[in-house]
């Protein structure tokens, strides 16, 4: 099947807010309440921040939503559909942005997730993100990592 990254538009508002729900789904028994991208107005997101989407053929697998910062990109949510899940596409759109990234000349990427999320984690630190520091939130605790890119 062919695979396309394209930029989202606020016509993909309910295609990104669907996808974004069942990615995050199975951590709501984790952590006992709907994680925040669950909670997002997607439409805002789109519109205030630059989103990328992966098809696979006519399917929407993964989204990356990027801020660009002055201390580099935030990626501030990362979600793949749970049929298109353990195929590498997180893997893609987080090379995706870090590719973005180098391209307006940031040279770090930061990401955050819950420490729940202990697959999340593990993924990050696969791909050289490096843990910045650990924040308290919604009682429990968020991971702040970064990458240096080039």
């Amino acid at each position: 099947m062919t695979e396309t990254i394209r930029i989202a538009t606020i016509g993909d508002a309910d295609a990104v807010t669907a996808l974004t729900r069942s990615a995050y789904a199975k951590w709501v028994p984790v952590i006992g309440r709907e994680p925040m991208p669950m909670q997002a107005d997607h439409a805002a997101m789109i519109r205030d921040h630059r989103v990328d989407l992966l098809l696979v053929g006519q399917d929407l697998a993964a989204l990356v939503e990027m801020v660009q910062g002055d201390d580099g990109l935030l990626i501030e949510n990362l979600a793949v559909e749970p049929k298109f899940q353990k195929r590498g596409y997180g893997r893609k759109m987080v090379a995706h942005a870090e590719q973005l990234a180098v391209c307006a000349g940031s040279a770090v990427v930061r990401l955050y997730t819950n420490s729940q999320f202990e697959e999340n984690v593990r993924l990050y630190l696969s791909l050289d993100y490096e843990i910045e520091r650990e924040e308290p939130l919604n009682g429990g605790v968020l991971i702040h990592m970064f990458k240096h890119v080039s």
